[in-house]
């Protein structure tokens, strides 16, 4: 036979190495080194690898424990087999176990694999694509053999592939099972039928699929991947205003008096509790209730409009504490299991420290003023927006001292405001020196601007992303949405879906009522692995400072909002129920703690919307009704293979929200209302599925 490039899959590896779990993969591979170019087109090319972000110039993303999928074109010259495989390299370099790819559809060239990565840090992953000889000699020998064509030849080259296989495989038992088809094929006082089938056995196959023949191994680019905490993907965030929850005799509350509520928030199911700016607050411009520009001295005054003699980004507000009380209030929150997130708005009051110690960090006008920020029709003239192209460096480092000033008092998690109105190579630059040195820390970055620069902030750093969900509503609109959001973008930008923000009372919630709420609460929960809501939506607060504009009337960006918490609980004017119910059912839910497997199914009716997650033996399925007016009526038409079924099955499905079990087959029907019954949140049931705890919501 010609000379031929033979190499052996990767090495196993030792006991300390990462784990790196191949789903449906076999064990782990021999120690022999893998062969092929790393540049340009290999013998056997392997191409267009994805997930890829800015053509790899930055790494892709995952969390610890998240599965995704990496594909590649491969293909070579004639007609004889190819395959490929992945291989995963931990931050300190060692190969992880066997990966094989699969061609994802006939015809197209196109392997993929899907892995789940358990490690924080930066690792690689290539993909290795090589001639398949056995596979190739299998399909020959079916059509020859039986034609009585070069039988001996056939038989015999057989022989000598499986003799080859056998050399690289090492274990006894697996050797042995190969050189038993060796033996078969040579043993000419057999039937011809006899000696082939003795090749094409399941032990075979199994064994070839872990010790697979290889050869012109040829390895694609490398690409980056980086691996952060589950945090940065998974989560439940509550925002609510310290200064809200004060007494009948200090209405003003303090960090302090804001812990009672904590533990109601914790109760909810939510992991993280995200405080706007605690810091001091400039009287210079200060605005009025309801954003006027009249302040009265009760007037409490913005908090994104940061410093004041007290102090700037690194002070607490007087009337909130002290950085003691601040301490406390994340113990408190911590010993609930709830994670503090401080916003971080890098603006100023014209009252701020930096104003006079850094004139050079301000917009000037022609008259020598500074310019206060501006979003037509918007105005905010107690803030100062910052210029950056006269001190970067400085700028930098400062942002940097302030972010760790925060972190050594226990916060890992930043809601940045408006980072779309600061140059991104400024937090590229800011937030490589934080993680870099604390790659735990989470960045969620607060800008609802135009699709670039989303996306390319997420690209460089941050680890989420607040997202169009506000204003996407009808079926066609979330299809379309969710769908990008959980394609290619998934591989960089993690959506945080708020249902709602100081800034943003939607259209749907001001008209649709209760019903609204339940629905957007049940579409956010279960559509984005992070979702979050402000204070105020479990009451369903809804009233506009305005018809046809999104400003809440009262607003508590500039004014304290008592609420009475017990009151509106014993009166039954609340979702908590179901908003707790929601936050259970995604703890107990693999499928719900991830972006990337997001299937939608047929609905006869437009303003109904069915869409599924599995991960795992987890499958969950939630039908709801988009309309907050009317009961609809429909026929869901389910994908059952994106279910883990086959077309002609009928399975058990629990709903989490009532406990009620149905048989669902591949067409079904629904009857939606709302306020009653908004959506069924199912999960697909098989032998084993456990029983979700807590008792059901509606």
């Amino acid at each position: 036979m010609p000379a031929t490039h033979h190499s052996s899959p990767p090495p196993t590896p030792s006991t300390d190495a990462p784990a790196v779990r191949p789903v449906d993969a076999g064990p782990p591979a021999p120690e022999k080194p893998s062969a092929g170019d790393t540049a340009g087109i290999g013998r056997i090319p392997a191409l267009d690898v994805h997930p890829v972000v800015q053509h790899g110039r930055r790494p892709a993303k995952a969390v610890t424990g998240e599965t995704f999928e990496i594909s590649a074109t491969v293909f070579r010259e004639g007609h004889d087999a190819v395959a490929a495989n992945v291989v995963l390299k931990d931050p300190r370099g060692r190969t992880g176990p066997w990966t094989p790819m699969r061609e994802l559809a006939p015809g197209t060239d196109r392997w993929g694999a899907t892995v789940t990565v358990d490690g924080p840090g930066r690792w690689t992953y290539l993909v290795e694509a090589w001639g398949d000889p056995v596979t190739t000699w299998r399909h020959h020998a079916q059509i020859k053999i039986p034609a009585g064509l070069d039988t001996d030849l056939v038989l015999e080259d057989g022989a000598r592939l499986y003799e080859r296989a056998a050399a690289g495989v090492p274990g006894r038992a697996d050797r042995a099972v190969l050189l038993t088809a060796v033996d078969a094929l040579r043993d000419e006082a057999r039937p011809t039928a006899s000696r082939l089938a003795a090749a094409l056995t399941p032990e075979m196959d199994a064994v070839l699929a872990r010790y697979p023949l290889r050869e012109h191994v040829s390895a694609s680019e490398t690409r980056e991947l980086l691996v952060e905490r589950e945090r940065a993907l998974h989560g439940a965030w509550y925002e609510f205003f310290p200064r809200s929850e004060g007494t009948l005799e200090q209405p003003h509350g303090t960090l302090r008096t804001a812990a009672r509520r904590l533990p109601a928030i914790a109760g909810m199911g939510f992991d993280v509790v995200y405080l706007p700016p605690i810091h001091p607050i400039g009287t210079t411009f200060r605005k009025g209730r309801n954003n006027t520009l009249s302040a009265g001295v009760e007037d409490v005054g913005v908090p994104w409009a940061i410093g004041s003699p007290e102090g700037g980004h690194d002070a607490v507000h007087p009337r909130l504490g002290t950085i003691e009380d601040f301490d406390w209030f994340v113990s408190r929150a911590r010993g609930l299991g709830l994670e503090v997130a401080l916003d971080f708005a890098l603006q100023c009051s014209p009252d701020h420290p930096w104003v006079h110690k850094h004139p050079e960090w301000f917009h000037h006008r022609a008259d020598g003023s500074i310019a206060y920020a501006e979003n037509p029709p918007k105005k905010y003239q107690d803030i100062y927006p910052i210029a950056f192209d006269a001190d970067m460096d400085g700028l930098v480092a400062e942002t940097v001292r302030v972010l760790r000033y925060w972190m050594g008092h226990g916060v890992r998690i930043f809601r940045v405001d408006n980072p779309h109105t600061k140059p991104v190579v400024f937090w590229e630059r800011v937030i490589a020196e934080i993680n870099g040195a604390d790659p735990d820390v989470v960045f969620l970055a607060e800008a609802f601007t135009r699709p670039a620069m989303m996306h390319t902030l997420a690209q460089i750093g941050f680890q989420q992303s607040y997202t169009y969900f506000t204003w996407r509503n009808s079926k066609q609109e979330l299809t379309e949405y969710l769908t990008e959001l959980s394609g290619e973008a998934a591989a960089y930008m993690r959506p945080n879906f708020f249902v709602n923000t100081p800034d943003i009372l939607p259209g749907y919630l001001q008209h649709g009522g209760r019903p609204a709420f339940e629905v957007r609460a049940v579409l956010a929960a279960t559509l984005s692995p992070t979702w979050g809501v402000y204070s105020g939506y479990e009451l369903c607060e809804n009233a506009p400072l305005r018809e046809g504009g999104e400003e809440y009337l009262d607003s508590e960006k500039y004014q304290l909002k008592p609420r009475d918490w017990d009151a509106a609980e014993r009166a039954g004017r609340t979702i908590t129920p179901l908003i707790t119910r929601l936050n259970t059912i995604r703890r107990a839910s693999p499928a719900l703690r991830q972006l990337r497997d997001l299937h939608f199914h047929h609905v006869d009716q437009e303003a109904v919307i069915a869409y599924s997650k599995r991960r795992g033996s987890n499958t969950v399925l939630v039908v709801a009704n988009l309309d907050p007016h009317h009961t609809q009526e429909a026929t869901v038409s389910l994908d059952m293979p994106q279910l883990g079924l086959d077309w002609h099955e009928s399975v058990p499905v629990r709903d989490e929200l009532t406990g009620e079990t149905y048989h669902w087959g591949r067409a079904n029907y629904v009857r939606l209302e709302p306020g009653t019954r908004p959506a069924h949140v199912f999960t697909v049931l098989r032998p084993s599925s456990p029983q979700i705890g807590g008792s059901p919501a509606i």
